[in-house]
């Protein structure tokens, strides 16, 4: 049974969850946030076309926790939030996109927005003539937040390799990315660079021709990535990959990309944990966009993609090694450490939402 929405809201942690109309352009959105007690909430625009408003909203409250999770594990001052855009044809995505500017600054700095899915360099243009706390794709905004994400996936690998077989011994490793947009492109290439054989496939079967042409990779059909033999699948696309459905067709040893939400429900992770899968947490992975957003928006710095990706490295290694310790699936643990992370936030800091 479906919870009624604030019976969810208390029962993962919510703050706020505002439902979102303009009439004149006909957006429809959700914007969640989950946790400022630390700080403020960070967390993208993802505009797709969704079954129904259900699903956008619980797609929605999932991400804006998961980008909490990222902010405790990355041990940086700032929880999670989310936008999710609802995609049913006829908007006016420029008229929509400044709209939803508006509401972000209206909610006075407690809530940092940028790109992700169906939100790219054009619409947040529309957006920062409405407001400062979003992501400015130009020369004054962060910049190379899809190479962090991929440094930030390209070492958590390497640290899985380490893991299960003691080095990461590139030139024998056969590793195939699923989604060849802008972080998957960049992963590609960082894999390439070290000797391992990497394959691709995207579900815009033009781009992922080209793509595969561009970097001298093998091109695979969107539709058997998943029947691949090989050491390493890295899901950079759409989350949901991991079901009842997938599970038995899978035939990787390390399950680590950059897409959000890998899992279609947690107990997939338990399943592929007994069948000796190796899943790194997909909110460690692919944090390094805003690790790299959350230091200039906070400190006004810009923290190197390398430098990112060594230290989300070194969290994959040791949420590994505890989840080794304790016969555990790695998901689990590194939620449970969010979560003690979390609780200590809500024990010791004063909130900054108004």
């Amino acid at each position: 049974m479906t919870l009624p929405i604030l019976d969810a809201m208390a029962q993962e942690g919510f703050e706020k969850v505002l439902a979102v109309h303009d009439r004149h352009s006909g957006l429809r959105a959700f914007v969640a946030i989950h946790n400022t007690a630390r700080g403020p909430a960070f967390g993208g625009v993802r505009r797709f076309a969704y079954r129904d408003e259900h699903d956008s909203l619980m797609d929605c409250m999932r991400l804006a926790r998961a980008m909490t999770y990222k902010c405790a594990l990355a041990d940086l001052p700032a929880g999670g939030g989310k936008v999710v855009v609802l995609e049913s044809g006829g908007e006016d995505w420029e008229g929509a996109y400044r709209h939803l500017g508006g509401i972000v600054e209206q909610l006075g700095g407690t809530f940092y927005t940028g790109p992700d899915v169906g939100t790219g360099e054009q619409e947040l243009r529309w957006m920062t003539g409405r407001t400062s706390y979003v992501t400015d794709p130009g020369e004054g905004g962060p910049g190379l937040l899809p190479e962090c994400t991929a440094q930030g996936v390209f070492f958590g690998i390497g640290a899985a390799l380490r893991h299960l077989d003691g080095e990461e011994d590139w030139a024998a490793r056969k590793i195939v990315v699923q989604g060849l947009g802008s972080v998957g492109t960049v992963l590609a290439r960082l894999l390439l660079a070290e000797g391992a054989q990497v394959l691709g496939a995207d579900l815009d079967e033009e781009r992922g021709q080209s793509v595969a042409a561009e970097l001298g990779l093998e091109h695979l059909d969107a539709s058997t990535v998943l029947d691949q033999e090989c050491d390493v699948l890295a899901p950079c696309a759409m989350g949901g990959l991991v079901h009842d459905l997938t599970l038995d067709r899978l035939g990787c040893r390390i399950v680590a990309g950059a897409a959000n939400n890998v899992l279609a429900r947690s107990l997939h992770g338990d399943e592929l944990h007994d069948r000796g899968i190796l899943l790194v947490p997909d909110f460690v992975l692919n944090s390094g966009a805003l690790i790299r957003g959350a230091h200039f928006h906070l400190d006004a710095r810009r923290v190197e993609p390398e430098e990112i990706g060594r230290g989300v490295g070194q969290t994959v290694q040791g949420i590994l090694e505890r989840a080794s310790e304790q016969n555990a699936p790695p998901t689990r643990v590194a939620a449970a450490i969010a979560e003690e992370r979390i609780a200590s936030w809500d024990l010791t800091q004063p909130t900054s939402a108004p």
